[in-house]
């Protein structure tokens, strides 16, 4: 069957059975008090710039320890999840060809850039159950959040609830020992709030060397000073254990993806992580006109990490501040703002004696490196937005962006010494957008300016010397879209053309088992089409339904990359699925009875620029059973029961793009994905 008939076929099939609106409140899938939690976190993007966000019902409709699949909602946004700790969030495919982790956007936690100096970006320090909103910005017209090629995410935690105190507890257990548990407490009174969660996670996970243990203790506190001044606090720590599995070979994927790399299983490669955020923040509202937003910031990460090459020992110290004024001007209003981040990122490496250990897995050994870099980014941002006409609205945006790396080598000395500095040079990045309101909807347009800084394997040399030719990534991003309310506002439908040109696109080429060197090497054309809608049902008096589909067409392309001699112009994107569906089916009784069934279409991926490889195509199935009811006033009982990956289907959840193998070995391109599981619990909430 040709493309445009297959997907069509799986747009009529699942419409019917489907998927995510970007603004909606789900408000027949929950309970009033999650939706009214949702309805008391504004929207986080400056103006009239278009977002997409996740509130708790949709959050709740997965596992929750599948954040992946919440989030891979979001139309143009996927999430490759390779295990609980090894995460690489892609947008529009930017970020796709990163090797490990998430880079190329910015994330905020509660209005507090938790991205670090190199643009990398840990979602896995984050308990989902404690959030309230997520919203994501895709490309880079966010002026106040960075302008990233990529984007932006924002985490936003539960609001508090005025007049209410609480105790929750959610206990949920599964397939593989999956234990976790989340102890949330929260006081809330018109001048003062608190609230402090605990969780725990632990579970031994699908493959071999795969376990994962976490801790964490979230703290969130409100205090009015008066009526025009509040301060806000924020402490989020934890501290988790988790082994490391890796990729495996086409062969061993699919004869036994539960195994590990053996040279992975034989050292007990793992990563062992202490994280803390701190930040406090302050905000007057001088009057209805005029605000302000003031926070400062502390993050640290602790990260050991024994692989079969090395040891890898490392500590970051973070701060920064983020300065935000907002206010109306004439008829329109403006957003003006500075972010600084400053961090001192420190590194060791040692020999790894795992093979004269006696099969005891990692031994330290002799000393290899000694490194330490000063990183610093600064962020002014400034937006206006002018109502032309009634229904007319355009909005002008403008991002200053400054960075510096300051390189250290600790370990040699005279003219051995790598020391040096690299200062890129600083970057205007301005947007324009247009919306035009409908009575139904309304229409927009948006093109911007974006970039992104390299990472840090990207600007040194095979020898470890700073690159002093590595540039950032630059980028043009055009848009247009439209949101519409239909049908009563039962139909919610949303679509999405985009096209982004990237140049000096940084390629991340693997030199050896654990050397990467970056350079700039071409341009990539970006084009795709996003669509979601969702339609609110009603059965009977007492059963809705709610089908939702979200549909990501991503036809990504190298316009001009030549890689020695090599020439991949005309060539797909690697690590990017050309069609990608997500779509899922909500049932539920007005006395707290509810079923849902979630589906995920994946197109093959190219694993390589040549596109001579390609992972296969897959479609995975979950389902839950939820159970809601008031035992008496003070106390709410919940119980849900869920099947992840319903068919057994052994499937690629992430990929490794561009892999070599080394020693005459295959190179190991695929992270399997969990084989299918069951998971169970109950949440209990005691309001005082």
């Amino acid at each position: 069957m040709c493309w445009p008939k297959r997907i069509l076929s799986y747009l009529l099939l699942f419409f019917c059975c489907s998927t995510y609106a970007q603004n909606q409140i789900d408000s027949i899938t929950s309970l009033d008090e999650v939706v009214l939690l949702q309805e008391f976190i504004s929207k986080k993007a400056e103006g009239i710039v278009e977002s997409s966000s996740l509130g708790i019902a949709d959050l709740e409709q997965f596992s929750p320890t599948d954040f992946a699949g919440g989030l891979n909602q979001i139309s143009g946004l996927y999430v490759l999840s390779g295990a609980l700790n090894t995460n690489r969030i892609t947008i529009r495919g930017v970020g796709a060809r990163t090797p490990f982790g998430t880079d190329k956007l910015r994330m905020y936690f509660n209005g507090i850039p938790v991205t670090n100096g190199t643009g990398v970006s840990t979602i896995e320090a984050y308990d989902f159950e404690n959030m309230g909103r997520i919203e994501v910005v895709k490309g880079p017209k966010g002026a106040s959040l960075g302008a990233n090629l990529g984007g932006a995410i924002i985490l936003n935690t539960r609001p508090p609830q005025v007049g209410k105190t609480f105790l929750r507890n959610t206990f949920t257990f599964g397939s593989f020992n999956l234990i976790k548990n989340n102890l949330s407490f929260r006081h809330s009174e018109k001048n003062f709030n608190i609230g402090v969660s605990y969780n725990h996670l632990q579970t031994d996970g699908f493959r071999q060397n795969n376990s994962f243990d976490r801790d964490g203790i979230l703290l969130t506190s409100s205090v009015r000073l008066y009526d025009k001044g509040k301060l806000d606090f924020l402490v989020n720590h934890i501290d988790y254990f988790a082994g490391i599995p890796s990729t495996l070979n086409q062969t061993d994927f699919r004869e036994d993806p539960r195994r590990a790399a053996a040279n992975w299983l034989a050292a007990r490669g793992s990563e062992d992580n202490q994280y803390t955020l701190a930040g406090i923040s302050y905000s007057h509202q001088f009057s209805d006109k005029l605000s302000t937003t003031h926070s400062i910031f502390y993050t640290y990460l602790d990260h050991y990490e024994p692989r079969p090459f090395n040891i890898l020992d490392e500590f970051t110290h973070g701060f920064g501040f983020r300065s935000i004024l907002e206010g109306q001007l004439f008829k329109g209003n403006f957003t003006l703002g500075s972010e600084l981040y400053k961090d001192e990122y420190n590194w060791q490496t040692f020999f790894n004696q795992f093979r004269d250990n006696d099969g005891n897995g990692s031994l330290q050994g002799a000393q290899l490196s000694d490194n330490k870099e000063f990183r610093s980014m600064l962020n002014l941002f400034g937006a206006y937005s002018y109502p032309i006409t009634t229904d007319l609205q355009v909005q002008v945006g403008l991002n200053f962006n400054d960075t510096e790396y300051d390189f250290r080598d600790l370990f040699n000395t005279g003219e051995a010494d790598t020391s040096a500095r690299r200062d890129f040079d600083p970057i205007l990045l301005p947007s324009l957008g247009v919306q035009y309101q409908l009575s139904t909807g309304r229409l927009y347009a948006n093109v911007s300016r974006g970039f992104s800084n390299p990472g840090l394997e990207e600007t040194l040399t095979p020898e470890g010397v700073i690159n002093p030719d590595i540039a950032q990534e630059k980028g043009i991003s055009y848009e247009v879209g439209g949101v519409f309310a239909l049908l009563k506002n039962r139909l919610n439908l949303s679509w999405a053309a985009y096209q982004m040109d990237i140049t000096d696109l940084l390629v991340a080429e693997r030199i050896d088992e654990d050397l990467f060197i970056g350079r700039n090497a071409g341009e990539t054309r970006h084009q795709g089409i996003e669509l979601d809608l969702n339609y609110h049902g009603k059965l009977s008096q007492q059963w809705f339904f709610v089908p939702r589909l979200s549909y990501s067409y991503s036809w990504h392309t190298f316009v001009d990359f030549v890689d020695d001699d090599t020439d991949f112009s005309g060539n797909n994107l690697a690590g990017v699925p050309r069609h990608r569906i997500n779509s899922g089916l909500s049932i539920r009784h007005s006395k707290g009875l509810s079923w849902v069934i979630n589906h995920q279409f994946v197109d093959e991926i190219p694993l390589n620029d040549a596109n001579t490889l390609f992972s296969e195509a897959f479609n995975v199935f979950n389902t839950q059973l939820r159970y809601r009811t008031k035992l008496w006033d003070q106390l709410q009982l919940g119980l849900n029961f869920g099947v992840n990956n319903v068919f057994d289907l052994n499937y690629a959840q992430s990929v490794l793009v561009n892999a070599v193998g080394f020693g005459g070995n295959a190179p190991r391109f695929f992270y399997p994905g969990d084989g299918r599981n069951y998971f169970a619990g109950i949440q209990l909430r005691y309001l005082f």
